[in-house]
């Protein structure tokens, strides 16, 4: 299991645990916002749940909150970076 969150991961992760559809290029670009995806908080913590059940981790506070793509990614992964460094 890697110990960072991709793209393409989290598109993945979008559909199954918030039901929404994104493609992996559009989460990348510059100033993309969940909102416009249909993305909001509770579809966030589902995904959040998902991270933390797979790596046995708690992600940092606030990652179901975040605004962007590459916010959310930065949060899950300096968690991810943690564990894999404890």
């Amino acid at each position: 299991m890697s110990n960072t969150l991709s793209y393409p991961e989290l598109a993945t992760l979008l559909q199954a645990r918030a039901g929404v559809t994104v493609a992996p290029a559009d989460l990348e670009q510059p100033g993309a916002q969940f909102d416009a995806f249909g993305v909001d908080s509770l579809g966030l913590l589902g995904v959040v749940g998902e991270l933390e059940n797979r790596h046995g981790l708690k992600v940092t506070s606030g990652a179901e909150s975040a605004k962007t793509p590459a916010e959310f990614l930065a949060l899950v992964n300096s968690s991810l970076s943690a564990k894999a460094g404890a």
